[in-house]
């Protein structure tokens, strides 16, 4: 049995793990969020915290380390200045990783490994989804669905300011205590400009949510292309489920160039196509 086994070899001799470390953390510092298998990630992530600190220290002797770290000498300025400056009063934790699923072929785990706070952060997209969810379920205890649709989520500046201000554990608020928690962590460190974002994001997603009954109710009409068909079920949507009118879901837009092309080459077949071709075939 070892002890004291500090790092992970990943299978392979120091130089070429130290030179796909410095891989994988090249094109962290390039693309702000990547995927590779989760050894890797926390791996890349216990590097990529070392070097973000040798940019915040921003002396000499720390541009001359990092530079020798990093495969593309481009990302130099951008580590000592986009990132010191975006981590100045960040004390550490500098990455964040996610699981994603296993890898098809040998079934090894998947991780998303990103920066806190760059433009595409995941966990600042799904906050945004629960605060949404959360809030139109709070308004509409107290107003009607026909009446919010005509004017809309309003106030969500003054509820987000709002929730902000109450600790953690603290009783009150309108949120769930573990909502509130990622709204408050999501955006400690962050400058006005996030609480804006955020609130625009809080405010588009409650809207579509509004309008998903109307655009659910147009498509089990479409769906149901005869009356004594008993397949034919009234459409719902489901935790995890795209609903209508949404392309892409919250994981593909907050990783951005990770999300995986469709392939455009087969043709795309519509439901009066599918349903067409079945009613010849009834008949």
């Amino acid at each position: 049995m070892k002890h004291g086994v500090a790092f992970r070899k990943l299978s392979r001799p120091t130089a070429h793990r130290m030179l796909m470390l410095r891989n994988l953390v090249t094109s962290l510092f390039e693309h702000e969020q990547i995927r590779t298998t989760l050894p890797k990630a926390r791996e890349a992530a216990r590097f990529a915290e070392k070097i973000i600190t040798l940019g915040k220290k921003g002396d000499r002797a720390a541009q001359v380390k990092a530079s020798s770290l990093l495969l593309k000498a481009e990302l130099v300025p951008k580590l000592f200045g986009t990132f010191a400056t975006r981590y100045a009063e960040r004390p550490g934790g500098y990455t964040r990783i996610h699981k994603f699923g296993n890898r098809p072929g040998d079934n090894a785990p998947n991780a998303i490994l990103e920066l806190v706070d760059n433009p595409r952060d995941l966990r600042f997209e799904m906050t945004s989804r629960a605060i949404g969810w959360e809030l139109l379920k709070e308004k509409l205890k107290k107003e009607s669905p026909s009446s919010l649709i005509q004017s809309g989520v309003h106030s969500t500046q003054e509820f987000i300011k709002a929730e902000r201000q109450i600790e953690f554990g603290q009783a009150g608020g309108r949120l769930r205590p573990k909502t509130r928690w990622n709204l408050q962590k999501v955006l400690r460190f962050r400058d006005d400009s996030a609480a804006i974002k955020m609130t625009r994001k809080v405010g588009n997603y409650a809207d579509h949510l509004l309008a998903t009954p109307v655009a659910a109710q147009r498509l089990s009409n479409e769906w149901r292309y005869k009356k004594q068909d008993s397949l034919a079920t009234p459409f719902r949507t489901r935790a995890g489920h795209m609903v209508p009118g949404e392309t892409r879901n919250a994981l593909y837009l907050a990783r951005g160039a990770l999300g995986e092309q469709k392939p455009t080459s087969m043709p795309l077949l519509t439901a009066e196509h599918i349903f067409g071709q079945r009613t010849k075939r009834d008949n």
